[in-house]
């Protein structure tokens, strides 16, 4: 199958939308003059690499068919409700089907020709893998992480019930039946917490150093499994605490994390590649 024709070098629309929305999240004619000058340049600055990209002998190799422009317009097409409002959106933007084919050929040509460069790298290696792993020994570690359940009271003098007096003399009560039956905390949160987890049986699930508000968390990692905290007071108001499990820190075994070590070792030596590739291609005269 011949390959499809790649568009002109003149100012592109298409990158112009897909900058200013990857920027600024917004249309091009919404721009603000400076925002547009910020576009308009990364613009030129991407068009004038892919011209040196596509004019390389590399690029001589690679081919784009049909079926693989085909995919990347299905790609755009899924980001609208139907078909109508993709072909609209496409009109309001001074494009059309065939242009944005045009469009996407290249920059899939483009990326083609990156991902051809790089393919004669050496495979990433177990050694590699492991090497990583003992070098970045920190990234590989878990904080302790403990599973609390709360039980929160607010605190607002305007409200009746919930003055600092009443609130305390609820959130005391509510203790007191934790404390001669402590099965009666998840029951009790349903029925008395002022926090969303209340339906959870205020469970707040498996949370690090730091979490939550100091107060808190200096006493739930003084805790031991099992134990009701005394009330405490944070700036939403009375609270209790349950610490369910404790979570040790650790480091995560390699087994775990040998794909994403692996994964992250092959994307950084193929970016490096590349970028030293393009940075030759431009150089050269």
């Amino acid at each position: 199958m011949s390959e499809p024709p790649a568009v002109a070098h003149a100012p592109s629309r298409y990158l112009t939308i897909k900058h200013a929305q990857a920027l600024f999240e917004m249309a091009p004619e919404s721009l603000s003059a400076e925002q547009r000058q910020r576009v308009d340049e990364i613009v030129a600055r991407q068009r004038a690499i892919e011209q040196r990209v596509l004019a390389s002998p590399e690029a001589q190799q690679v081919r784009v068919t049909e079926a693989t422009i085909d995919a990347g317009v299905a790609e755009v097409m899924s980001r609208f409700s139907t078909e109508a409002d993709f072909v609209c959106t496409l009109a309001a933007q001074g494009l059309t089907l065939a242009t944005l084919r045009e469009e996407l050929a290249r920059d899939i040509k483009v990326e083609a020709v990156l991902e051809a460069v790089s393919a004669s790298l050496p495979a990433v290696t177990r050694q590699d893998v492991e090497i990583f792993y003992r070098l970045h020994a920190d990234r590989f570690q878990t904080p302790e992480r403990r599973t609390v359940r709360h039980i929160l009271i607010t605190i607002n003098d305007t409200l009746s019930g919930n003055d600092r007096s009443a609130a305390r003399a609820r959130i005391d009560q509510i203790r007191a039946t934790c404390s001669k039956d402590p099965e009666q905390f998840a029951n009790q949160a349903l029925r008395h917490s002022e926090c969303p987890t209340a339906m959870q049986g205020g469970l707040l699930g498996p949370v690090p150093r730091g979490q939550l508000f100091p107060t808190l968390d200096a006493a739930l990692f003084t805790m031991r499994v099992g134990e009701l905290s005394a009330v405490l007071e944070s700036p939403m108001g009375f609270h209790i605490l349950r610490c369910d499990h404790i979570h040790p820190g650790g480091r995560i075994p390699l087994a775990k994390v040998q794909d994403k070590i692996h994964a992250q070792i092959q994307g950084t030596r193929r970016a490096n590649h590349q970028r030293a590739w393009l940075k030759q291609l431009l150089h050269k005269r």
